[in-house]
């Protein structure tokens, strides 16, 4: 087991410097471009970002988590997995090119997004190449080429993207961003992954990962169907610029969650599928990673909630106030989200794909009840608002689900998340009062930041709390072994 954890960690670091890098580079090409081109601009491309996630979902089809999900996966499984995506990928980029002109009409009917959308499209096929490369490697968990090229490919994006931006380009910068990236990390990923598809699509193997992969498709559909309707909903009922600001708010609100999402599917899944079938083991693995998030989570989504109107002004000015308030909203409701999603994992680990489709039909439903009691005020605010809430009331739901499918007891998956959620409010506090010191956004960010670090790492010292000195061991530990060896 002592190899096993090696690898764990491994595969955490490698993950955690994937994300921290990438989500940096996205945040400086962000900020540059969030500065030079227009709300609107960024309303059309956030109009088809609602197409293009479907389109991803349908090209994946759910067997990436089912070769993640399953023990010991065939080459044969790898090859079918392959030649179905990139079949189904062209397919739907087909009938999206063809319709074009149609999307145009549902958003305002603004031609600009017929050009603009034929060649954002072109994303997700090269993303369906990728499916399997990276796969591979997070089933061996040894993940340091998908975080090598998920860094070049920033590089290179967003390169381009500030380029055309700059030279006036507007929505076209934002696509062909894209588009660099999804091909450069995706010939990365072939030029050093030393594997070809072996033969075309075998029945058999495709029978046995549908069955997990049908699950994992159905929930990811309805997921996708409830997260983009509310970028649907703000471009076909508002306007393209109320998108845009709704749009940077989700964007930089999802730095966060997405990337401690990613992170922990990407380092636990795999440890957890091996352990599946010891159950003392598997509740073991379940409370550790259960603490460790909810020690990370709480203080990083409340801290960036609260320190939110002067993140925005230093790096916009005030340009994207608007988006202030959607951005704190939906930065708390990632709380949510990110433990529901990890819940999914452990059922998923577990080998309980059909109960993926349950969480997501709870799921969809709250949602959809939020947006049928805000939709009528006509204020974006109210609409993220039921957002929020609704991701609360699913919680209370999946946890109860969860609790029962992996036999851990409700009460201690509660307890375990409890001190952390309080010592994130009390640190969210402490970074508003410290707030009232200066008037500089800068300063205001950077004294709120510290001021909000401070405070959670002395409760989490006067406490005891393991997990604050796990982390600085494994960090520490890590560095003087690094200066010993030099």
């Amino acid at each position: 087991m002592s190899e096993l954890k090696q690898r764990t960690a491994g595969t955490l670091k490698w993950n955690t410097i994937d994300r921290l890098a990438s989500q940096v580079l996205y945040g400086v090409v962000g900020v540059v471009l969030a500065n030079v081109v227009s709300q609107e601009d960024f309303g059309l491309v956030g109009a088809l970002l609602v197409f293009q996630s479907f389109a991803i979902i349908f090209a994946d089809s759910g067997f990436g988590a089912a070769l993640l999900q399953r023990k010991n996966p065939t080459e044969e499984d790898y090859s079918t997995v392959f030649w179905f995506n990139l079949i189904v990928s062209c397919s739907i980029y087909v009938i999206l090119w063809v319709c074009a002109p149609l999307i145009a009409d549902i958003f305002q009917g603004d031609r600009r997004l017929i050009p603009l959308s034929k060649v954002m499209f072109l994303t997700f096929v090269l993303n369906a190449l990728a499916i399997v490369q990276t796969n591979r490697l997070m089933k061996r968990m040894d993940v340091k080429m998908i975080a090598v090229s998920n860094v070049i490919g920033q590089i290179a994006g967003g390169g381009v993207g500030i380029g055309l931006a700059i030279a006036g380009y507007g929505a076209w910068a934002l696509v062909w961003q894209s588009v660099t990236l999804a091909g450069v990390k995706t010939g990365i990923l072939w030029a050093t992954g030393r594997w070809l598809p072996c033969c075309f699509i075998r029945m058999d193997s495709l029978r046995r990962i549908w069955r997990i992969g049908l699950s994992v498709f159905s929930s990811s559909m309805l997921n996708t169907l409830f997260l983009t309707v509310y970028s649907f909903v703000i471009g076909a009922f508002y306007s393209l610029r109320s998108l845009g600001v709704y749009t940077q708010a989700d964007k930089w609100s999802k730095m966060g969650s997405a990337s401690l999402s990613q992170i922990l599917t990407a380092s636990f899944v795999p440890l957890l599928s091996r352990v599946q079938d010891d159950g003392e083991a598997f509740i073991r693995y379940v409370r550790k990673i259960n603490r460790f998030t909810a020690f990370i989570l709480f203080p990083a989504m409340m801290g960036l909630a609260a320190v939110g109107e002067p993140l925005f002004h230093t790096l916009f000015g005030q340009k994207w106030d608007a988006a202030v308030p959607l951005f704190q909203i939906l930065t708390v409701r990632g709380i949510p989200v990110v433990l529901v999603s990890l819940y999914g994992n452990y059922i998923l680990a577990k080998g309980y794909g059909k109960r993926l489709f349950s969480i997501e039909v709870v799921k969809d439903a709250a949602i959809l009840i939020a947006i049928i009691l805000t939709i009528s005020s006509k204020d974006v605010t109210l609409l993220v608002w039921g957002q929020l809430w609704a991701s609360v009331a699913t919680y209370c739901v999946i946890v109860c689900m969860t609790s029962i499918a992996v036999g851990y007891p409700l009460r201690k998956m509660l307890l375990d998340l409890f001190p952390f959620m309080m010592a994130g409010v009390i640190m969210a506090g402490c970074s508003l009062i410290a707030f009232s010191v200066v008037s500089a956004p800068f300063l205001k960010l950077l004294i709120g930041i510290t001021a909000g670090a401070a405070c959670y790492i002395m409760i989490m010292w006067i406490f005891r709390f393991p997990e604050l000195k796990e982390a600085a061991s494994y960090l520490f530990g890590r560095f003087y072994k690094k200066a010993v060896r030099r």
